[in-house]
């Protein structure tokens, strides 16, 4: 995570543990790719991943499979992933995308697009908490559509 070599001793390491990694890549430092599987993620060559950026293709509760896969992440040539983006299982990221530092990538995303939220803000409710106590299916059941028009965005006088 730490080791000098964001074009080589890091990359080497991760193609040991299983990654499948092209040439050319550049990985910062506090990168994590996943532990459990290892060889579900393809990033391609002349990528760049950012300071701690995060790759997983597992959850530790609520999938149907006991070892928590969700399912694999590619990452295609020339992609730019920002610093503290995280990027989930089953993704696809095309060639040439930039990912906008601090994003959440949950779906694919197209070729050659700058991707990232424009704002931050609430999105929904979570009337089903994210633990171990409920599955990731039922929490994403609980979540209710936040209208930016009706939070409560009022400043003291």
């Amino acid at each position: 995570m730490v080791l000098p070599g964001g074009h080589s001793v890091r990359p080497a390491l991760h193609r040991l543990r299983g990654v499948n990694i092209g040439k050319n890549v550049w990985i910062s430092q506090y990168v994590y790719i996943d532990e459990l599987h290892p060889d579900a993620v393809t990033i391609g060559n002349n990528c760049s991943l950012g300071l701690r950026v995060s790759i997983f293709t597992h959850l530790y509760w609520g999938p149907k499979r006991s070892d928590g896969y969700m399912g694999p992440v590619v990452i295609e040539d020339d992609v730019f992933i920002g610093p503290h983006s995280v990027i989930l299982a089953n993704v696809h990221i095309g060639r040439g995308a930039v990912i906008k530092a601090g994003s959440v990538v949950t779906r694919n995303v197209p070729a050659g697009v700058f991707w990232g939220q424009s704002g931050g803000g609430p999105l929904a409710w979570a009337t089903v908490p994210l633990t171990a106590e409920h599955s990731y299916e039922e929490f994403v059941k609980g979540l209710r559509p936040i209208r930016r028009d009706r939070v409560d965005t009022k400043k003291e006088s």
